[in-house]
């Protein structure tokens, strides 16, 4: 492994010493919950738009999945709902460097998903359809079109679908760096600071209860991904909500198999600025049992359905804390939010097993490359796999951004010109109807085009 590689380069995202406020502002136009890629994304819209905008993330900023995640910035095989969305993000991604004065470490070098049978093939050949009535190239690689940009593979592929204009970012740099940009344009930015709560008035949103203090304002976002359901419990609001484990790992520099992303039903890897790769597992998914499980149970079976050969529950510790949580707690005392400040699962051990084992079978010239740092996130899924984007009907003022299912980083940028635009009534041009919040209530089918 190179010198010049830390051993915890993507780990000292969260693991650093805390940062703590002096003090908070006592008020401000806007208040966003939560640090990670949605949140930073969309105060730094807000923030060149003029808005008086404050950030509070109770841990670091980027410390939960938006530093943990797979770094894909994929259009390809969206659901078709999150297209104009991503669409717009990644014309947001090509430019940030550049708009924000940091490296984010963007390429826009393809997305390559293979099939394994004649079926997958036949799917995704049916999903280019879609793909052209947004604009996007992908096509589908036979033979040696698929050499030209995957080198070495041990393969039997029907096919690898191809999205050249897709790209890769590095997640430990974007979302630091767009905190940092969006304070730059006047936003503050306070981490180590839980809310604990709000405060009302008239029936409306009048302030927010920080573990440092109170800053009154007229509207909240609740972009605080796993922790979103709680803290809207809470609020005596229902986000169907279920938290799946993602472990991760990345590789020493080693030989260049592929520049882009590539996925199939073994392995998933993207190249890395460092020389290596970001790996995972391509199938594994793990759902750790929680009360919200039984609780929203009926909401998520077709979704259980569709991911059963993938998925592995397993019931221990997570239940417990979720059991013995508080549904509500006073606001001058400490919250749950402040009792964790990183939610920090333990990495998989089968999965780190299959994700070596698999990235050599896949990959022959891979087989002896070292797995040097690992780790895992919590990923926060919805019913039908798509965020909810809405402002919550029984509470004024509050709106709530969560749910992008292993969707968000590469959708954070766009999500986050959505999201600004929907909190200041000036259009964004990305359709937000199909996000609401009643979808799961209002007796609407729900419909599950994508997986986690």
């Amino acid at each position: 492994m190179s010198e010049t590689v830390p051993a915890d380069l993507v780990s000292r995202t969260w693991e650093q010493p805390l940062r703590v406020p002096e003090r908070v502002p006592g008020q401000a136009d806007v208040v966003i919950i939560g640090g990670g890629i949605v949140g930073v994304s969309t105060a730094w819209f807000l923030a060149r738009q003029g808005v008086d905008v404050v950030l509070c993330e109770k841990g670091h900023i980027a410390g939960e999945q938006s530093s943990r995640n797979w770094g894909w910035v994929r259009q390809q095989l969206r659901d078709t709902r999150e297209m104009p969305m991503i669409v717009e993000s990644l014309k947001i991604w090509r430019t940030l460097s550049a708009d924000i004065g940091e490296d984010v470490g963007f390429h826009e070098q393809g997305v390559m998903v293979a099939a394994s049978s004649d079926r997958e093939a036949e799917q995704f050949a049916e999903w280019i359809k879609t793909s052209d009535e947004h604009g996007v190239e992908t096509r589908l690689l036979q033979g040696e079109e698929i050499e030209q940009v995957i080198h070495g593979a041990a393969r039997t592929w029907k096919g690898v679908l191809y999205t050249p204009s897709d790209g890769r970012a590095e997640p430990h740099k974007a979302g630091p760096a767009i905190a940092r940009a969006a304070e730059r344009e006047g936003a503050t930015v306070l981490t180590a600071c839980a809310v604990r709560g709000v405060e009302t008035e008239g029936g409306r949103v009048s302030a927010v209860v920080t573990e440092h203090g109170t800053i009154r304002t007229s509207t909240v976002c609740c972009a605080a991904g796993a922790w979103t359901s709680m803290f809207c419990r809470s609020l005596g609001i229902t986000v169907p909500q279920l938290k799946v484990r993602g472990t991760v790992a990345r590789t020493a520099p080693c030989d260049n198999v592929l520049d882009g992303n590539f996925f199939n039903n073994k392995v998933a890897l993207r190249r890395r600025e460092d020389g290596g790769y970001t790996v995972a597992h391509g199938t594994i998914l793990d759902h750790p049992i929680t009360p919200s499980t039984f609780r929203f149970a009926f909401k998520y079976i077709p979704a259980l359905l569709m991911e059963i050969n993938n998925l592995h529950l397993s019931i221990g510790r997570e239940f417990v804390d979720e059991l013995r949580a508080p549904k509500r707690w006073a606001l001058d005392a400490p919250s749950p939010f402040e009792k964790t400040r990183v939610l920090n699962p333990a990495p998989n051990q089968r999965a780190l097993r299959g994700i070596r084992k698999n990235l050599g079978k896949v990959f022959p010239q891979l087989a002896g490359t070292e797995l040097v740092e690992s780790w895992a996130g919590m990923i926060e899924t919805t019913p039908d796999v798509i965020p909810v984007i809405d402002q919550a009907e029984s509470l004024p003022g509050f709106y709530v951004a969560t749910g992008f299912s292993g969707h968000g980083f590469g959708i954070g940028p766009g999500a986050g010109k959505a999201i600004a635009g929907l909190l200041t009534g000036e259009a964004s041009g990305i359709p937000l109807d199909e996000f609401r919040l009643s979808r799961f209530f209002d007796g609407t089918k729900l419909e599950i085009q994508g997986s986690v």
